[in-house]
């Protein structure tokens, strides 16, 4: 967790955050388990700045950040935003005064070609939390859709049209602009590019970059690409089974990972370059059942780095270096390669 100088600066701080979701069985439906689908997390993200998460499919990635804006609701945790200098505790929020708070946070999703509504025209996707948070009307209203679109790159002519007539790209920009509507501090970028071109996704992260820098934003930016999180994150954590294995400076966790994992998951990016013969390094087995994790490390089934302590024991989130952390009983004692020793 952050020191008490740089907590001031922290937009989000998320503290031993859990969502667990029942399993039911039989007519009356009673609960035998849990699914641990994040078991807790801690992690903040300063103001400006991009929090890159990245995991395997189904880690719990998304799942966290729609906890964070509780559009799940977690188990338990804390989610504190910080707006003006208070502490706004969003667990503790009732209904009306999180539907106001959230204004302040924002979600980009996944796909846009299912997260616009196919009847409304771009007028009313985009003005909508105007019109939901009483900020504008009629031509005001009108003028501020067609402004949100010049900024997000789209002609404002377009804006009574429907998203059968955009491209996945641009449809991506108009959901980036109904986020920007509200004047957002946060934004939670739920893999808003995996499902474009590559040619796309660099337009989009390009835009998102030049977003941040002109309004102050803060991303909590979550993607399995690991190329895409190298280049727009500041931190990147790293999460696996529902906990988060490491988390670091984009530089140091690419360059000199301190978890087995992270280093797994490095190997499998690929690198521009014919002339080097790269080595990826393959995870055995499966990966572990949230409702039924295995015991002590939850990824020393596939570790080949893994001891005796590793399958009894469950490791500390120890500071192997300044603001980086790992999840590992060997983290200050592994040699792992990073990008560049592959």
């Amino acid at each position: 967790m952050p020191d008490q100088m740089s907590r001031e600066n922290n937009v989000l701080e998320v503290r031993d955050l859990t969502k667990y979701f029942p399993i039911q069985k039989g007519f009356f439906r009673r609960t035998i388990g849990y699914v641990r689908a994040v078991d807790g997390v801690s992690l903040h993200i300063p103001e400006g700045k991009t929090l890159g998460l990245v995991g395997e499919s189904g880690c719990g990635k998304t799942t966290l950040g729609r906890c964070v804006i509780r559009a799940i609701e977690p188990t338990s945790g804390e989610v504190v935003l910080r707006l003006d200098g208070r502490d706004i505790d969003i667990m503790s929020l009732p209904p009306e005064e999180l539907r106001v708070t959230r204004r302040h946070m924002q979600m980009v999703f996944q796909d846009p070609y299912s997260s616009l509504d196919p009847r409304k025209t771009i007028l009313n996707i985009i003005g909508e939390p105007l019109r939901l948070h009483k900020v504008a009307s009629g031509k005001e209203l009108e003028e501020r859709v067609a402004e949100l679109m010049r900024i997000v790159g789209l002609n404002a002519k377009y804006l009574k049209r429907y998203p059968h007539a955009f491209s996945g790209g641009q449809r991506q920009r108009i959901g980036i602009a109904r986020a920007l509507a509200l004047n957002p501090k946060l934004i939670i970028c739920d893999e808003p590019v995996s499902a474009l071109d590559v040619s796309v996704q660099a337009q989009v992260i390009n835009l998102l970059q030049d977003l941040q820098n002109q309004f102050g934003l803060a991303y909590l930016f979550i993607a399995h690409d690991l190329s895409v999180v190298q280049h727009i994150s500041d931190e990147v954590a790293v999460m696996y089974v529902g906990k988060l294995v490491e988390q670091a400076p984009k530089e140091e966790l690419f360059a000199e990972p301190k978890h087995p994992y992270t280093e797994a998951l490095l190997s499998a990016v690929p690198i521009p370059d014919p002339d080097r013969t790269l080595r990826e390094i393959p995870l055995e087995g499966e990966v572990a059942n949230p409702a039924n994790p295995p015991s002590g490390c939850y990824f020393h089934p596939r570790c080949r780095y893994a001891q005796e302590v590793c399958r009894n024991v469950a490791p500390p989130w120890v500071e192997v270096s300044r603001d980086h952390f790992a999840l590992c009983h060997f983290a200050e004692e592994l040699t792992l390669a990073g990008m560049e020793q592959r």
